[in-house]
């Protein structure tokens, strides 16, 4: 009996890495040499975040997202620390302010200026002091206003309401006492109403973020974990780390039950320290490995084997960090669906790699863009404090499109009204990717009827199509990358057409059968 494989059918089978052009890239950036396992970048719509080498204290450069190229040696930082900067995150609902934590025990918010900053930036807006020792981490709350948490070498995650009018805070709202050593990974679920930790003692607990209390512990001896991630509402935690013969590994955790992994995979004997990173819009994973040249990226499902490995993107450069771009900052009409900032010490390089669909088509492509998170906030601080719990407010990519309420959403047609997710600068960088790769000029798609009523026709009659791309009259593959998408897909529709002609010999016997039963039984045929 021959074996034939099993196929899984996916829309993001054929997902490919982009990296941008040399120009577009950020040049002669002086990233920081900490050997501390955090990303060092954080980027939104409007400006990357790098931490970079200081004497005499710590700092972090502010780029705006259009200003590729090479970088002015003496480009403006923004420093106020007395020791080194640790970790840096965006207000996911505010892009110009930031938080940074460091050596010096303390966590500082920025405001950043909308036009380009002429002198280093030492004035900050708030300073949060609690902490006895250095702060390794901080991370805000994803639906609530003004809700901050940190974490740090003295073993307390604490919680911070920056809705108060004082300039230092020297007492956070809540202080977490349950962990036994370093904490290094902290995340959310959606909702913000559960919090995971990945601690030094390789122990994964899932916390109540107000009441401080722990919910469940994982005392597995067979992983030990350094990453811990929520993966959207399938009730899931991804962690990575080591198994006990040191390999490299995931394991894929229910978030009711942490005594035994739902499941776990080995990937190899490296030592970097792997950074998950979980797209709840594509139910995809990419997991990027310190000091690593490539990215492996899974499909997550909710049936076994639960983590179903696609491909990996390949590069000639190890990355040190990493930064991740919001949904609402992606070019949608380019069909892209995540994009890295691979920070490339080797060469002082900030390299973007879009992971891109391929489709024929230029236009909206509603079925790999579902609602996302907004920039907009569900909860005040004092709701959340209060013991509210509420999903983040939902919106649209379409070019034009408003932001949706929790409640059943309207249909997209009707969303209108003209909101901000992307600055302006990000469109005319993106239009020049565009015309660079000789598809022409950047242009919304416009929403009108017929336009619409065109597009369906014309998918209707694509017949030779997969996942609305032209196997036969596809432009010449221009990276390896490309190539082995082309050559997957031929494979696919070979076996497709293969299939259709088995087919129709089987129908063709059976009218044959049919008329020689026919001529049988009437002789005067």
């Amino acid at each position: 009996m021959s074996w034939h494989p099993q196929y899984r059918s996916s829309k993001f089978r054929h997902v490919f890495g982009k990296p941008a052009s040399k120009e577009n890239c950020y040049d002669s950036v002086p990233i920081t040499h900490s050997v501390q396992d955090n990303h060092f970048c954080a980027v939104n719509p409007h400006f990357i975040a790098v931490v970079t080498e200081c004497t005499g204290g710590g700092a972090f450069l502010v780029i705006p997202l259009h200003q590729t190229g090479k970088l002015d040696p003496h480009y403006p930082k923004v420093c106020g620390h007395r020791g080194n900067v640790l970790d840096v995150k965006w207000n996911p609902f505010n892009d110009f302010e930031i938080a940074s934590c460091s050596e010096d025990a303390t966590i500082k918010l920025w405001d950043i200026p909308k036009q380009l900053l002429t002198k280093n930036l030492t004035a900050f807006r708030k300073e949060l002091v609690g902490h006895a020792r250095k702060v390794g981490l901080v991370e805000w709350h994803p639906t609530a206003a003004n809700i901050l948490f940190s974490s740090g070498y003295d073993y307390k995650v604490m919680v911070w309401n920056l809705d108060s009018k004082e300039t230092v805070i020297m007492s956070p709202v809540k202080t977490i006492n349950c962990h036994q050593d370093v904490i290094l990974s902290m995340s959310f679920n959606t909702n913000g109403s559960l919090l995971a930790t990945a601690c030094k003692d390789r122990k994964i607990r899932v916390l109540d973020p107000r009441a401080g209390t722990v919910l469940q512990e994982a005392n597995y001896k067979g992983h030990r974990a350094s990453k811990v991630l929520f993966l959207g509402n399938l009730k899931k935690l991804l962690s990575t780390g080591t198994s006990r013969w040191n390999n490299r590994q995931m394991a894929l955790w229910d978030q009711d039950d942490l005594s035994v992994p739902v499941t776990e995979v080995d990937l190899d004997g490296s030592s970097g320290v792997l950074f998950p990173f979980y797209d709840a819009d594509t139910s995809m994973l990419y997991v990027v490995g310190k000091g690593d040249r490539n990215i492996h990226y899974y499909e997550i499902s909710a049936n076994k084997p639960h983590l179903n490995y696609l491909t990996e993107y390949h590069s000639y450069n190890p990355q040190k960090g990493i930064g991740v771009m919001p949904k609402r900052g992606l070019d949608v009409s380019s069909c892209e669906i995540f994009r890295f900032y691979k920070l490339i010490t080797t060469k002082s390089l900030i390299e973007p790699v879009s992971m891109i669909v391929p489709r024929r088509s230029e236009s909206y492509q509603e079925d790999i863009y579902p609602p996302t998170a907004s920039a907009q906030p569900s909860l005040t601080a004092q709701e959340w404090l209060s013991g509210m719990n509420k999903e983040p407010v939902l919106m649209s990519l379409r070019p034009g499109a408003e932001p949706l309420s929790p409640q059943p959403l309207p249909s997209e047609r009707t969303l209108s009204v003209p909101t901000a997710p992307t600055s302006p600068h990000l469109l005319n960088q993106t239009g020049r990717l565009l015309a660079e790769d000789g598809r022409g000029p950047f242009s919304l798609p416009e929403e009108k009827a017929p336009r619409w009523a065109a597009e369906h026709r014309l998918e209707e009659k694509k017949t030779w199509l997969t996942d609305g791309f032209d196997i036969f009259e596809c432009p010449p593959p221009k990276t390896e990358n490309e190539l082995l998408q082309m050559f997957y897909r031929q494979q696919d529709e070979i076996r497709r057409l293969r299939e259709l002609v088995t087919q129709r010999e089987v129908q063709a016997k059976q009218l044959e059968l049919e008329i020689r039963n026919l001529r049988m039984s009437s002789p005067r045929l």
